[in-house]
């Protein structure tokens, strides 16, 4: 019977070692979920969902506040660009393990789809597929709160606080270095470049790392001004309380995918050119061969024509002058008299497309 006991305790110790070793967190690939701007109208919202390929009610949907975008980004980034509504929508899919991250945008102005990868890895958001819309150009702030929430939705745990005002004070700092540098690819790099020192800067001062972020900066040829420096320095001791092994991993890995992914575009514009050549080869084959016609004078007609004929056809050409001419005067004069008249009713004309263009959801609004 105690040997029985004693089975049954062993038994049950090793089921609790197990379950300890059990990852606490195991998200299905597939699960999905779209995350709404609150400020959307009904059909704005059909609008995104026609973006994104869905019918509204197929996903689990979720929503997103300007107050909540404000947790985030208030402080590190101009209420001007937060704005008081929130617009900007997802759609994720988490992916397999290792699958990496892919991201597209659609009327998104300030934030790009590199930015939300460097961003999103370092939340600690991976393996997953993300579209960020909106129905009309914002500048795309709300969607990385979008996307925290749809994360954690999905897996039913809260990604770290510190992880994600880091990555949503890094979104600010690349899209800023970005504006100021006239070059969005340059900006990733460099923000990623400097993550990639993050295991070193902790016994750095101020000065130490600023020097670093120069060099850094000078390799890719750009001088960059003290404020952005001062909020580099400031995102790198926000992810200096962070897993920076995890985060340097994930970023290394980030970085050879985009390696790639320039890599085959160079690839593809080279193949295109190489067919471009090809077939204008051909063509010029062809057209040496059968003839790709003539610039020669099409020679004089062979029949005699009489003195008659000739005087004929010049009193009929003359005819034809004089009438285009009048015509023409006339023209003219009706062109004139039409050109009065716009001058006249122009300035309501005006006043109109000008109020259309004030108020048209085709702007460029500066918007979460």
């Amino acid at each position: 019977m105690r040997r029985f006991q004693k089975l049954i305790s062993l038994v049950l110790a090793l089921c609790m070692l197990t379950a300890l070793a059990v990852p606490a967190l195991a998200v299905d690939a597939g699960e999905e979920r779209v995350v709404i701007g609150a400020d959307l109208t009904s059909d704005q919202i059909l609008t995104v969902y026609a973006q994104f390929g869905l019918l509204r009610g197929s996903v689990t949907e979720l929503t997103v506040t300007n107050a909540e975008e404000r947790t985030y980004l208030e402080g590190i980034v101009s209420d001007s660009v937060i704005g008081t509504r929130s617009i900007s929508c997802v759609y994720i899919k988490i992916l397999e393990e290792d699958a990496g991250l892919t991201v597209t945008t659609n009327n998104i102005s300030w934030c790009t789809e590199d930015m939300y990868r460097s961003a999103m890895t370092t939340a600690g958001i991976y393996d997953a597929e993300v579209m960020v819309g909106a129905p009309y150009s914002v500048s795309g702030t709300a969607a990385l709160t979008g996307i925290y929430k749809a994360y954690e939705d999905i897996t039913g745990e809260e990604l770290e606080e510190e992880a994600k005002s880091a990555a949503a004070d890094e979104l600010v700092v690349t899209a800023e270095l970005a504006d100021e540098l006239e070059d969005e690819e340059a900006a990733v790099a460099i923000v990623n470049d400097v993550k990639m020192i993050v295991d070193e800067t902790e016994d750095m001062t101020d000065e130490e790392l600023q020097e670093e972020i120069e060099t850094i900066a000078d390799e890719y040829g750009y001088t960059l001004d003290q404020d952005l420096l001062d909020k580099i320095i400031e995102l790198v001791r926000s992810l200096e309380q962070l897993d920076v092994s995890q985060l340097q991993e994930k970023v290394q890995a980030l970085q050879e995918t985009l390696a790639t992914a320039e890599e085959y575009a160079q690839e593809a514009l080279t193949f295109g050119q190489k067919i471009v050549q090809f077939f204008q080869k051909i063509i010029d084959a062809f057209t040496s061969i059968f003839g790709g016609g003539s610039d020669e004078e099409e020679p004089e007609p062979t029949e005699a024509v009489t003195d008659t004929e000739e005087t004929e056809a010049e009193t009929e050409a003359e005819a034809e002058t004089e009438a285009d001419a009048v015509t023409e005067a006339e023209t003219e004069t009706e062109t004139e008299t039409e050109a009065e008249t716009e001058e006249q009713e122009s300035p309501a004309e005006a006043e109109t497309v000008t109020e259309e263009t004030s108020t048209g959801d085709n702007e460029t609004e500066l918007v979460g």
